[in-house]
């Protein structure tokens, strides 16, 4: 699957998580009618609680300290998707480009590479 990576100011972190954390199926204040309404509504379904996402702190990327950065993994269907609604709902919030793009996708993916090997290691 493919992946993305957008960044947003750090005053949109609360807002970013927020968004990305909620699943509209998983709200019990709903009704039935509030959920037979998401059922048709395109962007309502866009949840990305239950895709493969990771939010970072800039700094902790060695990138801009004052954003924070967002990787989606999902099939492309779902990231034109996700794109539409992150730009609606997330003030300033934008695609990193082609080189800073490829060094986080590649920070996160050597990240889980280590986490899985030191699991091996403790159940090995």
């Amino acid at each position: 699957m493919p992946a993305r990576v957008y960044y947003c100011d750090a005053s949109q972190y609360e807002k970013l998580k927020k968004l990305l954390e909620y699943d509209p199926y998983l709200d019990n204040k709903l009704t039935a009618e509030d959920l037979e309404k998401i059922k048709n509504d395109e962007m309502a379904n866009v949840i990305f609680a239950r895709q493969d996402y990771v939010i970072k702190d800039g700094a902790a990327l060695d990138l801009d300290r004052e954003k924070y950065y967002l990787y989606l993994n999902a099939n492309e269907e779902f990231l034109e998707k996700a794109e539409k609604k992150l730009k609606a709902e997330i003030e300033g919030i934008s695609r990193a480009g082609a080189e800073e793009e490829k060094k986080i996708i590649d920070s996160i993916t050597e990240e889980r590479k280590k986490g899985e090997e030191g699991f091996g290691l403790i159940f090995g």
